[in-house]
């Protein structure tokens, strides 16, 4: 999810993990987690959405 707590890690973390990560992972941001929450909620009442993963295709 693209946030600033990457930016939260010591600098020795944020330049051997977090940078090539988000430099080669396309991040997801707020909308696809808003279209997975309204997907859930949407779903007919006899319906139960138990677990629902949200991740970006580059981790799948």
């Amino acid at each position: 999810m693209d946030t600033e707590l990457g930016s939260h890690n010591k600098p020795e973390i944020q330049g051997a993990m977090i940078t090539p990560f988000y430099e080669t992972t396309e991040v997801l941001a707020p909308d696809d987690i808003a279209d997975g929450v309204a997907y859930m909620v949407t779903r007919p009442r006899h319906t139960s959405v138990g677990e629902l993963w949200i991740m970006p295709t580059d981790q799948a």
